[in-house]
């Protein structure tokens, strides 16, 4: 069964083509022209995916995602009229999972689409394995209940950064560059920069704050989590 997908932006023409575009691959396409509406649509339909522009009446995409994101792990893909860095890093800093630069092709929008839901149905496939929990010194977490712990106290976590973690978890020690973090974390048709995975590195170190694991730099390389038993 194909997903249901919330179209969000104040631009009806764009609003039409994309929405056009997605439904002809079988999506089913709810749209909303501001963030207040786009609220109001994700509690009344529930949808398994986001595509949201930034620059909106009423409430801004910055704004929208954060309250996504005080209660819920939907995909995200951020629509930005500027090929800004900045743009794209809090975005990304917000919880978002991939972003679009405007005007793009909407045959890439709906590739990018497919791209994240894959990677949604791959990580939920994971968790009904009913994988182990993993524990590093007192870093503790479970992939079936979605849950990280620090010396036994809840740590939340946004859905990529929990990705991120559970992978550097099941490589302690190990230099894992950024590309294969990328490649293994976002998938191999995730679309993005390197800078990417320097964004999520930087929320977890503060998150795992009170953690004796570290995440630690190798420079001009990439990253590897280091426990009180292999440092």
């Amino acid at each position: 069964m194909q997903a249901t997908i919330l179209l969000v932006d104040d631009e009806p023409h764009i609003l039409e083509l994309c929405q056009m575009y997605l439904a002809t691959e079988g999506f089913t396409i709810i749209t909303a022209q501001d963030g207040e509406e786009a609220l109001v649509k994700l509690r009344e339909n529930a949808p398994d995916l986001l595509v949201l522009d930034l620059m909106m009446p009423k409430m801004d995409g910055w704004e929208v995602c954060r309250w996504v994101r005080q209660s819920s792990n939907i995909p995200i893909i951020m629509l930005t009229a500027r090929d800004d860095d900045v743009d794209k890093i809090v975005g990304l800093e917000l919880g978002a999972d991939d972003y679009l630069t405007k005007p793009f092709n909407p045959r890439e929008l709906v590739a990018r689409v497919r791209a994240v839901l894959r990677r949604v149905g791959a990580y939920a496939s994971a968790q009904e394995k009913e994988e182990p929990r993993l524990q590093i010194g007192n870093l503790c977490l479970d992939p079936g209940r979605w849950e990280v712990t620090v010396g036994g106290h809840p740590v939340h976590l946004r859905s990529k950064e929990f990705d991120l973690l559970h992978y550097l978890m099941r490589h302690p020690g190990l230099v894992l560059s950024r590309e294969k973090l990328l490649e293994q974390v976002w998938g191999f048709d995730f679309y993005g920069e390197t800078r990417t995975v320097d964004v999520h590195v930087a929320h977890l170190r503060k998150e795992l704050r009170e953690s004796d694991v570290r995440i630690e730099t190798v420079w001009g390389v990439g990253y590897k989590l280091v426990g009180p038993d292999n440092r």
